[in-house]
């Protein structure tokens, strides 16, 4: 008698501790989720205009229709400036401050990140390859259309051509003023 009721108890033990209402998980919750449920992305309303100064991405799917884009912002030095903050940020991982692909992600990456330096990002590929590369990313470079905004990027791509190369020039000749006075 004594074994058939622990037999029975050892089998409806388990099954009672799961009813008890601590053990529920509070993950298992109806809730909505901040993207879930059809008021999650709304559209523009058809009849809206932008307002002047507003950010917003350019309607471009492609990267094709973003390499026909021209540079709305002028390679000023602020704009320079800008981009070189965000290029610290973003890009310097991957493609380390000289833009030569030699940051500490990019080392343990098998394919080594693209040149920044070359001459074919220099002066042969239009400013809107790089902006579609930043928008859609590549095939190892992930896509940072979401993080920036347009013009933020377009800032990356005045840094990149206008600033990296000199930034590069710039460190080599601090390297070498500090290696002399040694």
């Amino acid at each position: 008698m004594k074994r058939g009721a622990l037999l029975s108890l050892m089998v409806l033990l388990p099954s009672v501790a799961f009813a008890w209402p601590w053990s529920r998980d509070m993950a298992n919750q109806i809730s909505i989720k901040p993207q879930e449920g059809p008021e999650s992305v709304r559209p523009y309303p058809q009849t809206s205009v932008p307002m002047a100064g507003t950010k917003t991405t350019p309607f471009i799917k492609t990267h094709d229709e973003a390499m026909k884009l021209k540079n709305p912002n002028p390679a000023t030095e602020k704009s320079i400036g800008y981009g070189r903050e965000l290029f610290q940020i973003y890009c310097v991982p991957c493609h380390g401050t000289s833009g030569t692909g030699d940051g500490l992600v990019g080392a343990k990456l098998l394919v080594r990140p693209f040149d920044l330096t070359s001459d074919n990002v220099q002066k042969i590929v239009p400013e809107g390859y790089i902006f579609a590369h930043i928008t859609f990313g590549g095939a190892l470079m992930p896509s940072y259309g979401n993080d920036m905004y347009p013009s933020e990027r377009w800032d990356v791509v005045n840094y990149v051509r206008h600033g990296l190369v000199a930034d590069d020039k710039k460190m080599a000749q601090q390297k070498n003023t500090v290696g002399s006075a040694k």
